[in-house]
């Protein structure tokens, strides 16, 4: 049988046994609950701020830590990481100046001019035609180093050098192993405080090439210093020592930084605000990195001696390692400021929401004209309209994983993922505007929208 008196049904803690309290006891309630609210949101604050600070210092680390890594275990990546170098100019000039020094070195001409004065002292040659013959070792060893740069040059230069340079670089991919832990043997090595790139392959194939073209003797040329510095650093131990630690976390330290991240986000109170800040952060971390690398790059070009390796060169084998490095720290900018922008845009701000009322009402006026034209989306459209931010979300949370899973993305890939997000947003936004007869209610679909994006 059901209680007669209307309070026992509704039990204790109901709203009408709230709605009892009078107006002071309601405001004391209210400042109550509001003060010890307070502690519990300052802590809050205080503990998103030190996630977001300690995310902040692992991002750069993690994207050194993803390039390295990415270049020691991949192959792939490797060989595309040196292979510009095959085709730089400045450093085929410096292969081919090495190369015909070495070549050129080994000949002795010295011995040649005195084999030749003694064949024309037997031959009968008048003796001052033979005492005349060591002049001639200026202009011969002249002579031998233009024919000699010629054939490397054009072994240099040519597309089986690339082919060459390609392989032995695949094949000598432990020696990036080598140089950042000091275990195997590779082409690649590490001497005293220099990094050096065994050419053996490309001179074996200059002294064929000589041998081919005349010079026999080229053939007998010794198994001199065959390499090519590539870097030269004075506290390479240390750097070996932090390359290898980079190397063990560089698969966890990414993973952090974003947890990190996420999870500030998700302490603070204010989400929206907590996002911005971290997506602005991390961007002016990557600038710091960028700016880092410059800096570096003026140090080991100053700390490069001429005689060892022309600026040029340095420059060139600088820039070609470190540029993935560069393109990765690029790419995690242009999404952070993507980031930063879409959190604004989401807020309560004037400009966000003209920019939001500016969308709604240009999909809901291409919806009423489809609609005008007899196209109507009916149920679908009402679907869409009504869980329009559940599909936003969907559409925001899938472009994200999408370059989560891309292999290396760039902001090429950061703004073609954009695009297509955008472009099915507007799509969507259109299709659910379209749901209803002209004049019956597209109106206020971008309104409803506008209203739901500002809550």
């Amino acid at each position: 049988m059901a209680p007669s008196d209307p309070s026992a049904a509704q039990g204790p803690g109901r709203p009408e046994e709230q709605a009892a309290l009078s107006a002071a006891e309601r405001e004391e309630y209210d400042r109550l609950r509001k003060a010890a609210a307070v502690p519990h949101r300052r802590l809050r604050y205080t503990a998103g701020s030190v996630l977001l600070v300690l995310a902040f210092l692992f991002a750069p680390l993690a994207v050194v830590a993803t390039w390295v890594h990415s270049t020691v275990s991949d192959t792939d990546r490797y060989v595309q990481t040196v292979a510009p170098l095959a085709s730089d100019r400045a450093v085929q000039h410096v292969v081919t100046d090495r190369l015909t020094n070495q070549v050129v070195s080994n000949v002795d001409v010295n011995a040649i001019t005195k084999s030749l004065a003694a064949a024309l002292q037997k031959a009968g040659a008048p003796p001052a035609v033979v005492d005349r013959t060591p002049a001639l070792a200026g202009p011969l060893k002249s002579a031998l180093t233009n024919a000699v740069r010629g054939v490397a040059s054009k072994v240099v230069t040519s597309d089986q050098f690339a082919q060459v340079w390609e392989v032995a670089n695949r094949r000598a991919h432990a020696a990036v192993l080598k140089v950042l832990t000091g275990e195997g043997s590779s082409a690649v090595q590490a001497r005293g405080n220099t990094i050096v790139l065994d050419i053996g392959t490309v001179v074996d194939n200059v002294k064929q090439r000589l041998v081919d073209a005349g010079f026999e003797k080229a053939a007998a040329i010794p198994s001199a210093d065959r390499t090519v510095p590539l870097l030269k650093t004075d506290k390479l131990h240390k750097a070996q020592g932090a390359m290898r630690l980079l190397d063990v976390v560089g698969t966890w330290l990414p993973v952090v930084a974003l947890a990190l991240a996420a999870l500030a986000v998700w302490t603070v109170p204010a989400h929206r605000v907590a996002l911005m800040s971290a997506a602005i952060g991390i961007g002016l971390m990557m600038i710091v990195l960028l700016t880092g690398l410059a800096v570096m790059r003026g140090v080991y070009l100053d700390s490069v001696p001429p005689a060892t390796l022309p600026r040029d060169a340095a420059a060139s084998i600088f820039d070609t390692l470190v540029r993935f490095l560069r393109e990765s720290a690029r790419t995690i900018l242009v999404i952070a400021v993507i980031t930063a922008l879409a959190a604004y845009l989401y807020g309560p701000g004037r400009g966000a929401r003209a920019v939001r009322s500016g969308a709604a009402w240009s999909t809901g006026a291409a919806g009423r004209a489809l609609a005008h034209s007899g196209l109507r989306t009916g149920s679908p459209g009402h679907w869409l309209d009504t869980h329009r931010g559940w599909t936003t979300g969907v559409l925001i949370a899938a472009g994200a994983l999408a370059l989560l899973l891309w292999n290396y993305p760039t902001p090429a890939s950061v703004a073609l993922i954009l695009g297509i997000v955008v472009f099915i947003l507007v799509i969507l936004g259109i299709l659910s505007a379209a749901a209803d007869r002209p004049g019956t209610g597209s109106e206020g679909a971008g309104t409803g929208a506008t209203k739901t994006l500002d809550r």
